[in-house]
């Protein structure tokens, strides 16, 4: 499993701005099994996403396809851990 930790690097209006298309790629993800809970940060400085695999690249493709990483509105701190 993975903690994918987003911290923003940008204003929030900026990343307001990409709210529907981010959520539309978390949708996306949560349809393929890949993501199992995600949220904001309190206080609202980034978020955080539960996801499962085996394969730490695979995710990290999949993080540098959100359009937050795409438009550089956050950075992405990627944690492996194993659930018991």
């Amino acid at each position: 499993m993975f903690v994918l930790e987003l911290t923003y690097t940008a204003p929030v209006e900026r990343v307001d701005a990409l709210m529907r298309e981010h959520i539309a790629w978390l949708d996306e993800q949560y349809a393929a099994g890949v993501f199992i809970a995600s949220g904001r940060k309190n206080p609202r400085d980034g978020g955080v996403i539960l996801a499962v695999g085996d394969d730490r690249a695979a995710i990290e493709k999949i993080a540098a396809a959100d359009p937050f990483a795409e438009h550089q509105v956050c950075a992405y701190r990627i944690t492996e851990f194993i659930a018991t």
